[in-house]
């Protein structure tokens, strides 16, 4: 497909696997999963769900920033949690980096998440 351009920057983690950051296909770009790893040290960041939830939203925005767009441009998220208990802590970040109208979304209870992470998220964003 010549329309595929895949979409990288050293500002959020680089893949972990054989995957791209993000792929833009027309004014589509698809944001692989990210988890609330440090882009310099690759390592995951310490502290509660909130703090792991804005690394994530940081890693999604820089990867959105590469694309020509921003988090406003996510028009589907979704998050996976390894405790569903920490639905509530992660409604509250998202509510602090996003306005109305909210994109879509789904939350769902996995039972794991690379290198231990507690929440990961990938999200559709369309360029404007």
């Amino acid at each position: 497909m010549s329309n595929k351009a895949h979409i990288y920057t050293e500002k959020a983690p680089a893949a972990i696997g054989p995957y791209s950051q993000a792929v833009k296909v027309h004014q589509t770009v698809y944001l692989s999963g990210q988890i609330p790893l440090d882009p310099e040290t690759m390592e995951l960041v310490g502290g509660d769900i909130q703090q792991q939830a804005r690394q994530v939203f940081a890693n999604l925005r820089a990867v959105c920033q590469a694309s020509g767009s921003d988090l406003k441009g996510i028009v589907k998220l979704n998050i996976y949690l390894t405790d569903l208990g920490n639905f509530a802590a992660v409604n509250e970040v998202m509510a602090e980096l996003f306005d109305e109208p909210y994109p879509a979304r789904a939350a769902v209870g996995v039972k794991a998440l690379p290198k231990g992470a507690e929440v990961e998220m990938d999200a559709i964003v369309v360029a404007s």
